[in-house]
């Protein structure tokens, strides 16, 4: 598998590290099949510079706090900070009234991405995209319908199923590559260039379930009936999530987040074995080859798996709204990085409700290791004066580490403005 000419050319004035991998080296290397049982896939060599490997002074300011650097205020940007709160995205909609086109045509990616950056400058700039949006190149093709969202025709059940699964085609993924490389042309070190991806049990959601769903009955009783199923599409997934990160940092991301979103659907002791292992592969595959990209680990609903979280090895655990900032800094403490928290709906409130709000947030995350975000993406029919103004109040902020005080080994920050 290779990269079309044209494709390989634009990659190549920006790629140079030259660092060629095999999908099936994969699998063998995280133990899910044993050596020589499946033909190798030759992926480009295709690296952006200092992607893997970087300078940490030129560094953008999120990528110092997410390796608990000292940073003079902690950086800030938003899930879903780009979509249909803003004006000129609901404008870009009606003329591509498609959300796969929107978000798998290189130029419509790249001027969504952009469109909060220019807005309102966060530290932050992630790619438009889905975490559904790899399945096609790795055998799972999706629809997503006005009324019913994401839509999987042939959800898998059988292991009979499996065999439609193969190794992800970066080829497929072509779009995401090249808006990544002209993101970060064009931000360049002012702000960091985020990618993301689904984790395994978050994505088998869909695919078991056939799309969207409030009960995961199908998949949570697929534990108990067809574990070794399960586990090998979890462990196809985790083959294909590690590549698809490591394809994302060496394109121009300067830091991923992963979204298992639905993690907190699980029971803890269900997280441990239905989730957790599969991260953890992900995470010691990527620091394989990228060990200087910050991860970020974000579940809806965490706040009973926190010090599971951990225990991943991401660097930035990120905390929805529900959980208490300062209780999960304690739960979590001071050597990993920390991601939130703000409520989504404060931004509906009085723009000095939102900056009470967003120091309180600040004040309890501590001095390092904190990535200022909501605790959720951004609502529908937010105000874009009010996501102007949690930026403005993030930017005015100051942490003077002189003036930390320690509390039962518990860092205060002096926020000021």
């Amino acid at each position: 598998m290779g990269f079309s000419t044209s494709t390989s050319f634009y990659f190549s004035r920006y790629c140079n590290l030259g660092l060629a991998w095999k999908s099936s080296s994969l699998f063998v290397q995280l133990g899910f099949i044993p050596n020589g049982s499946i033909k190798p896939t030759k992926i480009s060599p295709c690296k952006f510079p200092r992607a893997c490997l970087s300078s940490p002074s030129s560094d953008p300011l999120l990528v110092k706090a997410a390796r608990g650097d000292p940073v003079n205020r902690p950086p800030a940007w938003m899930m879903r900070q780009a979509g249909r709160y803003m004006a000129a995205y609901r404008k870009l909609a009606e003329k591509y009234p498609s959300f796969r086109e929107r978000s798998e045509t290189t130029d419509l990616i790249v001027e969504i991405s952009l469109q909060p950056w220019e807005a309102f400058h966060p530290d932050g700039v992630i790619i438009f995209s889905d975490i559904l949006t790899p399945l096609p190149a790795f055998g799972v093709p999706f629809d997503i319908e006005e009324v019913r969202g994401p839509v999987i025709h042939s959800p898998l059940h059988h292991e009979e199923d499996l065999k439609a699964l193969h190794p992800i085609d970066l080829d497929k993924l072509q779009f995401v590559g090249e808006s990544l490389q002209i993101l970060r042309r064009e931000v360049g070190e002012q702000a960091a260039v985020l990618g993301f991806v689904g984790a395994p049990w978050t994505i088998a959601t869909y695919i078991v379930e056939g799309g969207t769903t409030r009960t995961y009955t199908k998949i949570k009783s697929m534990c108990h009936t067809a574990p070794h199923v399960l586990r090998a599409l979890l462990s196809h997934l985790t083959v294909a999530i590690a590549e698809y990160i490591v394809f994302q940092v060496q394109s121009g991301a300067h830091c991923v987040q992963i979204f298992d979103s639905w993690g907190g659907q699980l029971p803890p002791h269900m997280w441990d074995s239905w989730s957790k292992p599969y991260i953890d592969k992900i995470v010691s595959t990527v620091r394989t080859k990228c060990p200087q990209t910050p991860l970020v680990l974000y579940i809806n609903g965490n706040g009973g798996i926190l010090e599971r979280m951990k225990l991943t090895g991401v660097d930035v655990i990120g905390l929805d709204w529900t959980v208490d900032m300062e209780d999960g800094r304690k739960r979590l403490g001071n050597d990993i990085g920390i991601q939130g928290n703000v409520d989504p709906a404060v931004l509906f409130s009085p723009l000095s409700a939102v900056a009470d709000e967003i120091k309180r947030v600040v004040k309890s995350a501590g001095p390092r290791h904190h990535i200022l975000n909501l605790g959720h993406g951004v609502l529908v029919g937010t105000p874009e004066e009010a996501v102007a103004h949690f930026f403005n109040v993030a930017r005015s902020l100051k942490i003077d580490e002189k003036t930390v005080e320690h509390e039962n080994n518990a860092p205060k920050t002096v926020v000021g403005r």
